[in-house]
């Protein structure tokens, strides 16, 4: 095995668009974690911005050099820490959920998520192929994935035997809690399906990296349009919450600490030791690591669709147009 590490995972509540205010936030969770003696923090996904269906998330669309990346490099050096997270970057022609792991003397490394999720389509597109978001950094091998790539084979295929953590990130959203009941108790199988992969697909993932796994979450109520149909405007209001449990979990899959969305924000600290040991679940020869209902396959193919559409309209324009405001802004 390797070393001991105090690392922290932090549980943010973030607002749809508004960048400084979450970074304000994400900066008091971050010294709450240093103040513990954390020396590797994982931040969520899109820590800049919660990510709806909605057009304010565009706003929060950042090019390559940012306030965020700023603030990231200045805790990692003050502090001698580690710290990782994903937000939205312009890039080129297109908008990727980029996650940026930061050392100590301020080296940068990135990975671009592979597939979108669902509406979150309409925000961004795949990353391009070859990025493995295996990093050969100062405290070893360092892996990095973000929400539903934790339950994709390829993922697990990407990172197996070349890291001796990962560092992960969720924004892992219900259904529907305003479809009325007669919707709730159509929708009440999947429903608690989709909660179960939210708290377990972590565990499972280090069960079959054999590494330890930081787990960080967004929490709290989201309200988002939900998208009907491919290439229209069409849309009903989804009224919905954040859950799963941010978490800190050993190379066997057993959980060091927790703290469930519902908790709201904050941070878990845990000693791991870092390295790889023999996986306690060999990979799956199929392209989800769980068996996926077909309500939850039906869902993510639907909305990836209604997503991609308003992307290629829109969403991709929007988002760089943004991004470029911000570099004017700023100079």
């Amino acid at each position: 095995m390797g070393n001991r590490i105090m690392a922290a995972a932090v549980q943010h509540e973030a607002r749809i668009g508004d960048v400084a205010v979450n970074l304000e936030r994400i900066e008091s969770l971050c010294r709450e974690a240093l103040s513990k003696d954390a020396k590797l923090i994982a931040l969520p996904e899109f820590f800049t911005s919660r990510v709806v269906y909605d057009p304010q998330v565009q706003t929060a669309v950042l090019p390559p050099d940012n306030e965020a990346v700023d603030l990231m490099k200045s805790l990692a050096n003050k502090h001698e820490c580690w710290i990782g997270g994903s937000m939205l970057i312009a890039e080129g022609d297109d908008v990727y959920n980029r996650y940026h792991f930061v050392e100590p003397d301020g080296t940068i490394h990135r990975h671009d998520k592979d597939l979108p999720t669902c509406w979150e389509n309409a925000s961004y597109g795949p990353g391009k192929p070859g990025d493995d978001g295996a990093f050969d950094t100062g405290m070893g091998g360092v892996g990095v994935a973000v929400c539903w790539e934790l339950i994709r084979t390829q993922t697990v295929k990407r990172l197996i035997g070349n890291i001796d953590v990962a560092v992960t990130g969720s924004h892992w959203w219900s259904f529907p809690d305003n479809w009325g009941s007669l919707a709730s108790g159509a929708l009440a199988s999947s429903a608690q399906y989709n909660r179960y992969l939210s708290e377990n697909a972590p565990v499972e993932f280090a069960r079959r990296l054999g590494v330890p796994v930081l787990q960080s979450l967004h929490c709290g109520k989201i309200t988002s349009g939900f998208p009907l149909i491919p290439g229209t405007s069409l849309t009903v209001p989804y009224d919905t919450e954040f859950f799963g449990y941010t978490q800190i979990i050993d190379a066997h899959g057993h959980v060091l600490a927790q703290r469930q969305a519902q908790e709201g924000p904050g941070v878990v600290v845990a000693e791991i030791e870092t390295g790889a040991i023999e996986p306690v679940v060999p990979i799956e020869k199929r392209f989800w690591i769980p068996n996926l209902e077909l309500m939850l396959k039906l869902y993510w193919h639907h909305q990836n669709a209604c997503g991609r559409s308003y992307y290629e309209k829109k969403g991709r324009a929007e988002g760089i147009r943004y991004a470029e405001k911000y570099l004017s802004d700023r100079s």
